[in-house]
């Protein structure tokens, strides 16, 4: 529900309000959660990698996604966005030390190129290329990066604690800026506006991240990541049923073709190297 959540958000508030005021207002229940919980402080390495996640998730994909779907519609959207699971695999083998099988790969690219091209058909992917396409682009491979380093560092900190200080060393620089965009620009939004803006903010923001970070780190990155294979095809239906945008019964084929794929790689085992370390 992310995109379709935000596709709402910005109709009536402002990109940059968007993005950063969810950061920051995760952030508050970030720090709350940390105080509440007593969370010991991360060893001076942790903070460089949360550094890397704060710079995917908490900055990078909310922002990039808020400025595409200013101009863009969450299914346009959800075409790119596609690509996610397989930038998040191979930053997995470059940053975790993973090395999945050749099936994995195999698997990975048949889910792919199934819910692109349900997408292709569905009608989702008209137009040329737009400066949208790129902030999307510019979301993806950070958001791949983040959720790489973001998982393996869950190993050791948890998936509640790694988002949490990620959230929380950002509050330096999202608070401020949300400061100023809401005095430069009056926010507008009617109560459905609201209420997208406060689920990227509770739950794409804060609490997925709970699970998603644990499933990473107990999963393996490369392997839990091609979960969101899925995420296209659950998109457009979101959108059917927030926006209002037709989705046929090509979307029962697609999500029953997609699940296959998803299935074959949760079954291969994802290696990592004798190193383990990110580096």
């Amino acid at each position: 529900m992310s995109l379709p959540a935000t596709r709402v958000a910005v109709t009536g508030l402002d990109p940059w309000l968007v993005a950063f005021g969810r950061a920051a207002g995760a952030g508050l229940l970030a720090w709350a959660y940390l105080r509440l919980t007593r969370a010991s402080r991360p060893t001076p390495e942790q903070w460089r990698r949360l550094v890397l996640v704060a710079i995917g998730v908490v900055v990078g994909f909310p922002l990039f996604t808020s400025l595409a779907l200013n101009t863009q519609t969450a299914a346009h959207g959800a075409v790119v966005i596609g690509v996610l699971p397989a930038v998040t695999a191979v930053f997995a083998v470059l940053r975790g030390g993973e090395r999945p099988p050749p099936m994995f790969w195999v698997a990975s690219v048949a889910g792919l190129v199934a819910a692109l091209a349900f997408l292709a058909v569905s009608g989702a992917v008209a137009g040329s290329f737009e400066t949208a396409d790129l902030f999307l682009l510019a979301a993806v491979a950070l958001c791949g990066l983040g959720y790489a380093e973001g998982g393996a560092l869950a190993r050791d900190l948890g998936g509640a604690r790694t988002i949490c200080w990620a959230l929380v060393l950002c509050l330096p620089a999202t608070v401020p800026i949300t400061a100023v965009t809401v005095l430069a620009r009056t926010p507008r939004a009617d109560a459905i506006g609201w209420l997208g803006f406060g689920y990227v903010t509770v739950i794409s923001m804060f609490l997925g991240f709970f699970a998603w970070y644990a499933g990473l780190a107990r999963g393996g990155v490369a392997r839990i990541g091609q979960l969101q294979l899925a995420q296209p095809v659950l998109t457009l239906v979101w959108s059917a049923m927030l926006l209002d945008e037709p989705v046929g019964a090509a979307t029962v084929g697609a999500s029953l073709l997609v699940l296959a794929c998803v299935t074959l790689t949760q079954r291969t085992r994802t290696l990592r190297s004798r190193a383990g370390a990110p580096r």
